[in-house]
């Protein structure tokens, strides 16, 4: 008997039951649902649920495989620096795929797991079909934390995202906030040692020809928070060959995402483009500052504030969280010109959280909860705006 036959039989023999969601979710992911729409008139598409996350997470997987590749790059380079002098030659070699793999693949396996496994339990317990909402969260939630993070640390802070971030919403399609986010939020706040410390951003070494057992390693935007010199060059941070995050490092595969999505009709080109600008007008001003000489070099807020306005957009997390993040269609703004603030207010926003928190020198992530919180204002006051607009111009008619 097949595979198919099986699970159809198991979805009749548990139809109506508890069970039912579970079994359900399996066979609706291995195989097309066979129910039909019957009487009425209704609107054929392709775009359905699961094509979008899998259309998302096609864009995320350039991003996936580099990261994998650079776990391994930034151990090697860390132990023996000559390493970056040929940067291309020593980076994709089967050794950092290696460290990839066991370093990186673990996280992807424990963040779709623990995710997944919570996401059965409120669906049984609340009888409603599993959604495929966590497809995405799965695979963003290992792209933005750092390499080394433990994975026991991630399962609670999964659990604590599903059930906090979504389920209590209602689910999927119902959230207030991202759920990825909310998830690198906890970690943040509860385990802040490990999100901001030098120690995870590279694998650690073992005893080797002398060197000793650990790495430490700082973020470039550690650098600059720090006044410390950057030895990573323009093609480095826009390549991607420098510490970070997963996923974070390389804004051209980011920016290759950004175009698969756009082009695709599921990112949002206003709400990528307006977070950029906003970013860019946040660092014009703290350019100012600096040219104006209202602050000096030893000033703690000095680097960030003297990091040129383009730079910005290339370290960190911030193209990252433009592109996958900030774009969810859940989360953020659904009206035209709301999309233009909401964007525009998490560039501004993530630029000034990373100047003024040199402890932790990224705000990304905060900018964008912040505005998940807000998009339902915007909408609310757009909206408001265009029937007052329509309002004048009936009464001008009538007039």
């Amino acid at each position: 008997m097949s595979l198919k036959q099986n699970l159809h039989n198991l979805k009749e023999k548990y139809k109506g039951k508890k069970m039912a969601p579970a079994f359900n979710a399996i066979h609706t992911f291995l195989y097309l649902p066979n129910e039909v729409t019957h009487g009425g008139t209704h609107v054929k598409a392709a775009d359905d649920l699961k094509r979008t996350m899998n259309t998302v997470i096609t864009a995320l997987i350039p991003c996936l495989l580099f990261g994998m590749f650079n776990a391994g790059y930034q151990h090697y380079a860390a132990i023996d620096p000559t390493l970056r002098t040929d940067i291309l030659a020593n980076f994709f070699t089967f050794d950092n795929l290696w460290i990839g793999i066991i370093k990186v693949l673990p996280l992807v396996i424990v963040s779709y797991g623990v995710g997944l496994i919570v996401e059965f339990i409120f669906a049984v317990i609340k009888g409603h079909e599993v959604e495929e909402g966590y497809l995405v969260t799965g695979m963003l939630v290992p792209l933005i934390v750092p390499v080394d993070t433990p994975l026991w640390m991630l399962a609670v802070a999964v659990v604590f995202g599903v059930v906090i971030g979504k389920e209590v919403f209602g689910g999927t399609g119902m959230n207030i906030l991202n759920p990825a986010l909310t998830i690198r939020a906890f970690l943040f706040f509860a385990y802040p040692t490990w999100m901001s410390g030098d120690k995870v951003w590279v694998y650690e070494a073992t005893e080797r020809a002398g060197t000793a057992d650990a790495i430490s390693g700082e973020t470039i935007l550690g650098s600059y928070a720090q006044n410390a010199e950057v030895v990573y060059s323009n093609w480095d941070k826009f390549m991607g060959f420098i510490p970070g995050s997963v996923g974070e490092t390389s804004t051209l595969l980011i920016l290759l995402g950004a175009a698969f999505l756009i082009f695709t009709k599921i990112g949002s080109w206003r709400i990528i483009l307006a977070t950029f600008l906003g970013a860019a007008v946040m660092g014009l001003i703290f350019n100012a500052v600096v040219n104006a000489e209202v602050i000096t070099e030893s000033s703690k807020f000095y680097g960030l504030m003297n990091t040129p306005f383009w730079e910005h957009l290339m370290i960190g997390g911030l193209a990252f969280g433009a592109v996958f993040m900030a774009t969810d269609p859940v989360t953020g703004s659904q009206t035209n010109k709301g999309k233009w603030i909401y964007g525009f207010l998490i560039g501004f926003l993530s630029i000034m959280i990373r100047v003024f928190n040199p402890a932790y020198p990224e705000g990304v992530f905060l900018a964008i909860l912040l505005m998940n919180v807000f998009a339902p204002t915007i909408d609310h006051y757009v909206v408001q705006g265009n029937v007052k607009k329509r309002m004048k111009r009936l009464k001008a008619k009538t007039a």
